[in-house]
């Protein structure tokens, strides 16, 4: 290994994802101004929007998107800028 290219602050750093409260430890060089008392012992906290125990891959649970009433929306954004339509005379 190359010596000098890897940082030397490694320590540990509590992890806490926001969407479900759910918290892990783990070492990280991460800066943070926060911190978070798991059993006794006082961490730097890093929040996060999703993790392994959140996200819908590693849990099995995939959302829906209502797709039909987001390309509605697509169409109706866009709609001014489309090509007039033009009426048959008879």
């Amino acid at each position: 290994m190359k010596k000098g290219i890897h940082p030397e602050n490694y320590r540990l750093v509590a992890f806490k994802d926001m969407s479900n409260e759910d918290v892990f430890i783990t070492k990280s060089t991460a800066d943070t101004k926060e911190t978070l008392e798991v059993d006794g012992v006082e961490y730097p906290l890093v929040k996060l929007e999703i993790s392994r125990t959140s996200h819908p891959f590693y849990t099995g649970k995939a959302k829906f998107l209502d797709t039909a009433g987001r390309i509605d929306k697509f169409k109706n954004k866009y709609k001014k800028f489309s090509k007039p339509e033009t009426k048959e005379e008879e």
